[in-house]
């Protein structure tokens, strides 16, 4: 089996929401604290989400239970999710004609994650590419 999830996604994250009023939300439901490095946060204000990562032992499906719960939550209609792991990560700003080979090649690299990669499927009119590896636990 894999290992529980430990990155929670929060969603619906409105443009004014400030990421020290998402990490005191955190802390209260959580019990945990950003400044002892017990999670961090990332914004991702393109998609209206932020990014909850724990590095202490924590049931993330329970956090993401109890959040969903919370007035202060659903007073900002923020909702969370544990972070599905995944095989495919797309990658971005491919310069137009770079060969699928030298795609793989790249990401089986050991300085850039040094996965096995099984498929590249590339997207040249978006500049990108979707690659799947063997696992999930490829990093880019």
């Amino acid at each position: 089996g894999s290992p529980p999830s430990t990155v929670v996604v929060l969603e619906n994250v409105q443009k004014t929401v400030k990421d020290c009023m998402l990490i005191m939300l955190v802390e209260n439901i959580s019990g945990l604290s950003e400044d002892d490095g017990d999670f961090s946060v990332e914004m991702i204000p393109e998609i209206s989400a932020a990014v909850v990562t724990f590095t202490g032992d924590i049931d993330a499906g329970e956090f993401a239970e109890k959040l969903n719960r919370n007035h202060r939550a659903k007073q900002q209609n923020i909702t969370a999710r544990c972070l599905e792991l995944t095989r495919s990560v797309r990658a971005e700003n491919i310069p137009p004609n770079t060969a699928s080979d030298y795609i793989t090649v790249y990401f089986e690299n050991k300085k850039n994650g040094g996965a096995q990669v099984v498929d590249v499927q590339q997207l040249p009119d978006e500049d990108a590419a979707i690659i799947t590896f063997s696992d999930h636990k490829g990093k880019a």
